[in-house]
C-alpha cells in the first residue's frame, strides 16, 4: 500500500434517490427531481455535469466522454489511457478524430454504460448490470483493481477490464471520481471509498491508500462510517476531500481540511484518526433548519441547492468561485457558516435548477436553462469572451453576471465542466464545448480555445460532431 502526497484535484458526485444519480437513472449526473433538473447530479453535481438530455457527459481535467444509447465515446488528452482507447493518443485535434473516426470504449461483451464520471485523469462508469469499471491513471489504486496500473493505455479493454469489488452480493447506485480516490454509493446506501489517502479523503481512519492490492478490495474495503442509521443519498469527491449528501438532507464531509472545505468552521483534516468519523463527524453548518437538495464540490470547495432554493458555497475562493463578491475563503471560521453564509446572487427573481463545480470555478443552471459561471477564467472557461475572471470582487455577481451565449434562443438540457472547460448539451440536442483546448478536449478538431477573446461563442461557436 502506498502513501502519497496528493497535490491536485478534481471530482464528481453522484445522486442516488431514484431521481438522478450518477447511475440511478442511466445517467452520470443529472436528473428530474421535482419536476426539474436536479442540481445533483452525477451525484449531485459531480463530475460537473447535470441536466436531462439523449446524452449525457462528464469531463475531466483535459478529456471528455460522451455517453449515448449505453455507448461510451472520449475525447482529449490521454497520457494515462483515461479515454480508454488502448492507446495514448490524444483525440479531437483533427477532424477526422471525431464523428465516425471515434472509436467506442470497450466495456465488455454485451455490456453497456448506464452512467460515466470523470476524475483528474480517470474514468468510470457503472455498467448496466450495476456493476463498475474505471480506466485512465491508477496511481494510489483509484482505479480499484488491486494495482497501480494504468489502464485503457494498451490493448485489454472490454472483457479484460475487471470489474470494482465492493463486497459480497453488493452493487453500485452512484459513483463519484476524485483527483486521487473514487467512491461509490452502494445498493444499501453504504459508501466505500479507494485510492489516494494523503489527507484521510477515504474516511476509514487512517492515512494510508486504499485499493493497490488485492486485501483491500471487496469485503476487506472499509464501509465510511456516517453516522447511526444513516444512509448516503449523493457522494463527491474532491482532490483532498469527500462530501456526502445524507438521507435526512444533512452534508458530511471528510479529508484534507487546509481551506475550510468541509464546512466545519476550522482547519482541522477529518477521518485520519480512529473515533472522527460517524456520530463524531458533524454535519455543515447550512442554517437554521436547513437541508440540502443538491451538492456540487470540486478541488477544495463546495456548494448546495437548499431546501428553500438559495444557494451556498464554502471552502476555498481564490478566483471567487464561491459567488461572494470577494476572495475570502469561507467554511474556516465557525461564525461564517450557517446563517451568516451568505447565499449566491444569480440575478433579479433567479435561482439555480442545477449547480456543478469543477477547478476554481462554479455554474448553475438556471430557472429559465440558462448558464451562468464565475470564478477562475484563464482560458475562457467561463464563456464571457474574455478571460477575466468573475465573483472576485463586488458587482460582478446577479444582474451583473450575463449569461453564457450558446446560440439564438438556446437553452440547455444537459451541463458538465471540466479543469478548464465546459459542454453543455442544448434543447435542439446538440453539444456545444468552449474554454482549454490544449488536447483538443472540445472535440472540434483543432487546438484553439474558445469563449475568450479569440474564440468565439453563441451562434459562432460550432457543434462538436458527434456521430451518428
Amino acid at each position: 500500500m502506498t502513501n502519497r502526497l496528493a497535490v491536485s484535484i478534481v471530482i464528481l458526485l453522484a445522486e442516488l434517490d431514484g431521481c438522478a444519480s450518477s447511475a440511478i437513472d442511466s445517467r452520470d449526473a443529472a436528473a428530474v427531481h421535482d419536476g426539474s433538473i436536479d442540481g445533483a447530479i452525477n451525484a449531485d453535481a459531480g463530475d460537473a455535469s447535470i441536466g436531462v438530455a439523449p446524452i449525457t457527459l462528464a469531463l475531466g481535467l483535459d478529456h471528455t466522454c460522451m455517453l449515448r444509447g449505453g455507448v461510451v465515446k472520449c475525447w482529449g488528452r490521454n497520457d494515462s489511457g483515461q479515454l480508454g482507447l488502448e492507446d495514448t493518443r490524444d483525440r479531437g485535434e483533427k477532424a477526422s478524430d471525431m464523428g465516425a473516426g471515434l472509436p467506442s470504449v470497450k466495456l465488455g461483451t454485451g455490456r453497456t454504460a448506464k452512467t460515466i464520471v470523470a476524475g483528474y485523469d480517470h474514468t468510470c462508469a457503472i455498467l448496466d448490470n450495476d456493476s463498475v469499471k474505471c480506466w485512465g491513471k491508477n496511481a494510489e489504486g483509484r482505479l480499484g483493481v488491486a494495482d497501480l496500473i494504468n489502464r485503457g493505455d494498451l490493448p485489454g479493454m472490454g472483457d479484460g477490464l475487471v470489474a470494482v469489488s465492493l463486497g459480497t452480493g453488493r452493487t453500485v447506485m452512484a459513483i463519484a471520481a476524485g483527483n486521487f480516490h473514487t467512491c461509490a454509493i452502494l445498493d444499501n446506501g453504504s459508501v466505500k471509498c479507494w485510492g489516494g489517502n494523503a489527507d484521510a479523503q477515504i474516511g476509514a481512519g487512517d492515512r494510508i491508500d486504499w485499493g493497490d492490492l488485492p486485501a483491500e478490495m471487496g469485503d476487506g474495503l472499509p464501509i465510511v462510517d456516517l453516522g447511526k442509521g444513516r444512509t448516503a443519498k449523493a457522494i463527491a469527491a474532491g482532490d483532498t476531500h469527500t462530501c456526502a449528501r445524507l438521507d435526512n438532507g444533512a452534508i458530511k464531509c471528510w479529508g484534507g481540511n487546509r481551506m475550510g472545505q468541509l464546512g466545519l468552521g476550522d482547519h482541522d483534516d477529518r477521518g485520519g484518526q480512529p473515533g472522527e468519523m460517524g456520530d463524531a463527524l458533524a454535519a455543515v453548518n447550512l442554517g437554521a433548519g436547513r437541508t440540502a437538495k443538491a451538492l456540487a464540490m470540486r478541488s477544495n470547495h463546495a456548494c448546495v441547492l437548499l431546501d428553500n432554493g438559495a444557494m451556498k458555497c464554502w471552502g476555498r475562493n481564490t478566483y471567487g468561485q464561491l459567488g461572494l463578491g470577494d476572495k475570502f475563503a469561507r467554511g474556516d471560521d465557525g461564525a461564517k457558516m450557517g446563517d451568516a453564509l451568505t447565499s449566491v446572487d444569480l440575478g433579479t427573481g433567479r435561482t439555480a435548477k442545477a449547480i456543478v463545480a469543477m477547478l476554481e470555478k462554479t455554474c448553475a443552471v438556471l430557472d429559465d436553462d440558462r448558464i451562468k459561471c464565475w470564478g477562475n477564467n484563464a482560458y475562457g472557461q467561463l464563456g464571457q469572451g474574455d478571460r477575466n475572471n468573475r465573483a472576485d470582487g463586488p458587482g460582478e455577481m446577479g444582474n451583473a453576471l450575463a449569461p453564457v451565449q450558446l446560440g439564438t434562443g438556446r437553452t440547455v438540457k444537459w451541463l458538465a465542466i471540466g479543469g478548464y472547460h465546459a459542454c453543455a448539451v442544448l434543447d435542439d440536442d446538440r453539444l456545444k464545448c468552449w474554454g482549454r483546448n490544449t488536447y483538443g478536449q472540445l472535440g472540434l478538431g483543432d487546438i484553439v480555445d474558445r469563449g475568450d477573446e479569440t474564440g468565439p461563442m453563441g451562434d459562432a461557436l460550432p457543434a462538436v460532431d458527434v456521430g451518428q
